[in-house]
Formats: structure tokens, sequence, C-alpha cells
């Protein structure tokens, strides 16, 4: 058993570190690709194993996919927000600082995780109801919060404005029939191409990028982004709608002095953590909040306190290895950017997504793609937060909260 744990983190390592570098490629879709050859590999290993696979993948992944959210502009789902202050380290030199905080936000985080696991195994069932019913007025408050702290009255007009028509965006593309990966080409047209795209109008290269071994950032600042982190992960990994780019959005406006390092070392954690504590909710009230999870509850359909213990080691093995694994991977990056002219690595970025987005989501995605672009770039133009474009995903949580 010990040698099939070991083989089982290995691979899912690689595999993490696969889907963590390449744009539009998540731990959800291999995970239900598992799932469909599960058959076929129960023949050779154990339930338990497989899970292990899927853990080691998604912690794994979740430290490697802010390389591409920073180099090359294209979000993830979970990493989306980390895209704007990680693009603005990116054009100071300090790219690999902007993953690096991330990476202590992951690890740090992680380790927290799994201190609190105990006592959160107490607590899940005690708290759920109670903060379901509250979190959708919660989340409007929020959002008011986010329009109103706008300087002028013209521009909390445009953040109203961005606001609404990227919720009913979001609204639209995500109840649309028959649309494959809806997120793909709604993220990466409201945070991805619609920046590069703006990038390229502004003839904007990076400067050569250093590598720096230490950063320091205020100790209270590393505290409130860790406990923001934490905290954030724990309420996304348990409420139906509610994920780490949300969760962000919440922990940043709650915690307004974080800076960018603050909140690069926020966007790391959260993601991690939201991933390790949707395991305990899955053991606590057997409820599953992600597409990894689902599957894990498929494979196994009653998880016990021993299955949820080795989970928890191996999650502590793997987000050790990815430390190491994601520093170096961005040491590649942060030279490979400037060997590459940025305007050829922009237009290639933006070929590779439309590339995938036909793929996955065929003519329909496309053109979401062109209307989230085109959205997208409206917040720059008329000098706003590009965060109010996050009401493609507020707006729908709010409406399934609150209805």
């Amino acid at each position: 058993m010990f040698f099939e744990i070991l083989i089982a983190i290995t691979l899912g390592i690689i595999a993490g570190v696969l889907t963590g570098i390449t744009p539009g490629v998540h731990v959800n879709l291999v995970s239900v690709i598992l799932l469909s050859a599960s058959p076929f590999l129960l023949q050779y290993t154990s339930v338990l194993s497989l899970a292990v696979f899927i853990v080691s993948m998604a912690i794994t992944h979740s430290y490697m996919d802010m390389i591409p959210s920073t180099f090359l502009g294209v979000p993830d789902p979970d990493t989306v927000m980390g895209v704007l202050p990680g693009h603005q380290l990116l054009m100071e030199g300090k790219g690999y600082e902007a993953v690096k905080l991330t990476v202590i936000g992951s690890y740090f985080s992680l380790l927290i995780g799994i201190c609190i696991v105990p006592l959160l195994i107490i607590i899940i069932p005690l708290v759920y109801d109670f903060i379901a019913a509250a979190i959708g007025w919660f989340i409007l408050l929020v959002v008011l919060f986010m329009i109103f702290k706008e300087k002028t009255i013209q521009k909390k007009l445009w953040a109203f404005l961005i606001f609404s028509f990227s919720g009913l965006l979001g609204i639209i593309v995500l109840d649309f029939p028959n649309l494959s990966q809806p997120l793909l080409p709604l993220l990466s047209g409201l945070f991805g191409v619609s920046g590069l795209l703006i990038s390229l109008a502004n003839n904007t290269v990076p400067p050569p990028q250093k590598i720096s071994e230490t950063i320091f950032v205020e100790p209270v600042i590393t505290g409130q982004a860790l406990f923001a982190a934490v905290t954030s992960g724990w309420l996304t990994s348990m409420l139906p709608g509610l994920g780490s780019a949300q969760g962000a959005i919440i922990s940043s406006t709650i915690f307004r002095n974080l800076g960018n390092y603050g909140y690069m070392i926020l966007v790391g954690g959260i993601d991690t953590v939201n991933f390790l504590l949707s395991l305990v909710t899955l053991y606590t009230i057997e409820r599953a909040r992600n597409g990894a999870v689902i599957v894990i509850q498929s494979l196994i359909e009653h998880i016990t306190l021993s299955q949820i213990t080795m989970i928890m080691c191996a999650a502590l093995i793997v987000g050790s290895i990815s430390v190491f694994l994601c520093l170096g991977t961005t040491r590649i990056f942060a030279r490979i950017i400037e060997w590459i002219p940025y305007s050829f690595l922009c237009w290639s970025v933006i070929s590779i997504v439309m590339s995938l987005v036909a793929y996955f989501s065929g003519l329909s995605g496309l053109v979401v793609l062109f209307v989230s672009t085109a959205l997208g770039m409206i917040p720059v133009i008329v000098g706003v937060g590009r965060n109010h474009s996050m009401g493609c995903l507020l707006v729908p949580v709010m409406i399934f909260f609150l209805y």
C-alpha cells in the first residue's frame, strides 16, 4: 500500500505541473477523465490511491497555475483575481516575486489548514446552515462597498455599469445551453485577452525580470493575508457557487491594506486551502463543492477518518515538494519572457486561447470570448478597477443564495 500511495503522489504531482502551466486545462477535466477510466484502473489499484492522485494533482496545480496567470495573463477560474496585481509586478520586473509570494501563501496556508482540520470537523456541521443563510447578503454588501469606494460619481456609475453588464453576461453564459467549459471563454476574455490587447495597443514591454532570493513583507501584512486566505478558503469550501476568486474579492475588501505583496499571498493561499478544506466538508457534511472533490466522492462513497488522515498527509508531502517545483519552473518562465519579444508572446497566447476556446467551447465559446474581451477592456479605458468585472461570477452567486 505504501508504494502504491507513493506512486499515486508522484503521478499526481506530474499531472498537476502539466495542468498548472497549461492554459485552459483544469484539474476537474483530468479528474472526470480519471473517473471514466476508474473501472479499468480499479482492477490494479485502490480507490484511496486514485483519490490521493487527484489530491496530489490539485494541490500541485494550486501552486503552478499562478505562473501562466502572471507571465502570460491567462487566468484560471481560481486565480483570476491574481492576474491584476501579478501583471503589475511583472511590469516592475518582479514576476518571479509575484509567483514566489503565492507559493508562500499556498504553503503556509496549507500548514495552517491541516492544523485546524480537527477543529473544523467539529465546527462545520454546527455553523453551515447559519453561514449559508447569510452569505448572499454579505456578498451584496461587499459589492456595494467595491462600487462606492471609487473616487468620483462618474467612476461609481461606470463601476456599477461594468459590474451589472458583466453580471448579466455571467448569467447568460453560465446558463447557455450546450456550452462546454463556459468559464474558459468568459474569464479569458474579461481578464486575459483584454489585458493582452491593451498591452499591445500601449506597446507595453516587461522589463528584465529580477530573481529575488529574499522578499520582505511586513509580518502584519503576511499574518493578515494568511488569516484571510484560510478563513476565505474555509468559507468557499463549504458553500456552493462560491469559489476562490469570489473569496479573494471578499477578503481583499475587508483587508484593504494588503498591497500587491499581501494580495499575492492571499490569492496563493486561498486556492490551496479551498481545495484542502473541501475534503473536510466532504467528510463532515458529505457535500462536494468542486469538480475534483465530486469525483473523489464518486470513488469513495463515505470517506472515513483514516482515509481523510492519509489524504492530509499526502497533501502535506505534495505541498512541500511543489514549493521547489513551482519556484524552479518560475525561473524558467522569467527567462523565457526576456528571450521572446513580448508582442509575439501576446499574439501567441491570444492564438492559443482562441484555439482552446474553439476546441472546448466551440463557436458559441468564441462569441463569448469576443464579447467578454470587449467588456474587459472598458474598465481600463474609463479608469476604474477591473475587479468590477467579477460581477460575472458574483451576480450568479448572489442570485443563488438570495433566491
